[in-house]
């Protein structure tokens, strides 16, 4: 789905951004030539990708190819240095966005409970108290919560302070949710439901979400979408389409179609690695 490069600009000459106006139906986000360098090595040339709405997109790829680069440039975290990204045709700044870190333990305020981080964001926002209340309300509901968000982040376990995480980042409705491995400090028991559990989630609110993944099993497991990346200067190595059923559960691991699926990514990734290697 990435888009046909623009011709090169003549020597000397900055080549002019495209008009992004106008974009395929369905599409959220529209990048075109992205180019990011950090100090004088390139990890985006001229990259061009579509991100369908409502889609669940994860990001997989070799060590230090620009996983979480790509992301933080998306979401407006980091600055780059040449190219276009819009949603619906409109700036990051315009767009309203959730973000979840991978490392829960510094993402919430221990100073305040659970119930105050998620009501952080809306209070920036100026969201009036009882709308506030009834957002919350809502997304306990969907999360079915079984423990006391009136608990402080260092009487929860990491799950539980992950899962805070993530409903402080939904609570704002956002139009783009962020995930950058947001599971990758949990035990084993604990991912899993927590898989479970955003894909419900995100099953409900048709999110549009970029997902970063260093679990070539999750990332297919969530996905709608797995974008596969090169070594630097990342390049898409295929962006394949993932048609499983949902919901999703443990039996989906054993599904003939997600152990295809999952073994052409693996291959697909191995000869990207390969090729691309120095």
């Amino acid at each position: 789905m990435s888009a046909t490069p623009t011709a090169a600009a003549p020597a000397g000459e900055h080549a002019p951004l495209p008009d992004l106006t106008w974009f395929a139906p369905g599409t959220h986000i529209t990048i075109r030539g992205l180019t990011k360098t950090f100090r004088g090595n390139p990890v985006y040339a001229g990259f061009d990708i579509d991100f369908p709405r409502g889609d669940i997109v994860s990001i997989f790829g070799p060590n230090g190819c620009g996983k979480s680069t790509l992301i933080n440039m998306i979401s407006g975290i980091l600055p780059f240095d040449g190219g276009q990204i819009l949603f619906d045709g409109k700036t990051i700044a315009e767009t309203r966005i959730g973000y979840v870190f991978q490392n829960y333990r510094e993402a919430l305020f221990p100073w305040q409970r659970a119930i105050d981080n998620i009501h952080y964001p809306l209070k920036m926002m100026g969201v009036p108290k009882a709308e506030r209340a009834q957002r919350i309300e809502k997304l306990v509901a969907q999360f079915d919560l079984k423990f006391d968000l009136n608990r402080y982040p260092y009487e929860m376990s990491g799950g539980q302070q992950q899962t805070v995480s993530i409903m402080r980042a939904l609570v704002v409705e956002p139009e783009v949710l962020f995930l950058d491995e947001p599971f990758s400090a949990l035990d084993y028991e604990m991912t899993l439901m927590m898989r479970d559990l955003l894909q419900k989630v995100l099953a409900e609110t048709r999110t549009t979400t970029l997902l970063v993944s260093h679990d070539l099993e999750e990332a297919v497991y969530l996905s709608d979408r797995l974008l596969l990346l090169t070594r630097r200067p990342s390049r898409i190595a295929e962006y394949m389409e993932i048609p499983l059923p949902r919901p999703r559960n443990s039996e989906t691991i054993s599904d003939p179609r997600f152990v295809r699926l999952k073994a052409h990514a693996l291959d697909v990734f191995q000869k990207a690695v390969r090729t691309s290697a120095p």
